[in-house]
């Protein structure tokens, strides 16, 4: 459904995006996802069309963006970042607008509109002012614009940008739920939107692409996959953190808390390796009782920190 083969992008002197090569496949939601200034708005932007890459090209549903720019520009739904509208039209006015422009009109037009009304939570909102609408609402409507004309893909930049906790479980439960019909990619720097809604991962760093994976596995390369966080209680005389680190299959034991006589610990396991038996055995012999015990998926944060780490000459 995607297709980018080799895509760069310079501005002057500066390369913002390097030779980028991914696919993205039917019903897939694919997180772009980097620090700022890593290439995401940029790479966003080539493959609508709005920039012309510098080198390379792309293709949508088999269309090159840059030999058949319209034909690929028609199965695109494009949510830009900060989500951009008329303020000054009511939302089902801004969205018959945008309906005209993309070639719908009558009949066809009007089902569109009430659809997506529908899918966007937006009828309540349909004939006020966009400027006096929430940011969650304007995010939504301009995600509705998106949907207008039934794309097969959709480009959505930075969707929940600052919303709310609440109005960011919207959106993503409404992009989750696009996916039946559509090839999605979502631009973003927010770790928790990746876990929450991504079925692939691709992370960018400097205008290249450090990383490729499901969520799953970028979370197994971090040191804290299947670590074990616990809280045990313990005697004075009790050395936990010894015993724990006896364990063969045990990397390191950090001590995360101490209250009284309760003691936290991760301990870490030798390459991801999965501990949880061993660590109870091993404590469950040695008479600690144990308050808290559960066990770590890895840490996205400490993933993404790695891969993106600038070295400073």
């Amino acid at each position: 459904m995607i297709e980018v083969v080799e895509i760069s992008r310079n501005f002057g002197k500066f390369q913002a995006v390097n030779q980028v090569s991914f696919r993205v496949q039917k019903k897939e939601i694919l997180g772009f996802l980097g620090p700022n200034g890593a290439g995401k708005s940029t790479t966003m932007k080539m493959l609508t069309g709005y920039l012309q890459p510098s080198s390379g090209d792309a293709s949508i549903c088999g269309y090159s963006i840059t030999k058949e720019t319209i034909k690929a520009q028609a199965a695109i739904g494009y949510l830009p970042e900060s989500a951009p509208s008329y303020g000054e039209m009511k939302v089902e006015e801004f969205l018959r607008f945008v309906g005209k422009v993309r070639g719908l009109n009558g009949k066809r037009l009007k089902f569109q509109i009430e659809k997506i009304l529908e899918d966007t939570s937006l009828k309540t909102v349909r004939n006020q002012l966009i400027d006096t609408l929430s940011k969650g609402y304007r995010q939504r409507t301009c995600l509705a614009q998106s949907l207008l004309h039934d794309p097969p893909v959709l480009l959505l930049d930075e969707p929940t940008d600052g919303l709310d906790p609440n109005q960011k479980h919207e959106v993503r439960k409404l992009i989750s739920q696009l996916k039946e019909d559509r090839t999605i990619l979502v631009s973003t720097h927010i770790l928790e939107e990746v876990e929450a809604i991504c079925s692939r991962v691709i992370i960018l760093s400097e205008g290249k692409i450090v990383g490729d994976g499901t969520p799953e596995e970028l979370l197994s390369k971090s040191t804290y996959h299947n670590a074990i966080n616990l809280k045990i209680s313990v005697q004075s005389n009790q050395d936990a953190q010894q015993i724990l680190l006896e364990i063969p299959s045990v990397d390191k034991v950090e001590i995360s808390s101490s209250q009284d006589q309760t003691l936290g610990f991760v301990v870490f396991a030798k390459q991801g390796n999965f501990i949880l038996e061993e660590v109870k055995e091993c404590l469950d012999q040695n008479k600690f009782k144990i308050e808290e015990m559960s066990v770590e998926k890895g840490r996205l944060d400490e993933v993404f920190r790695q891969m993106t780490k600038v070295e400073v000459p």
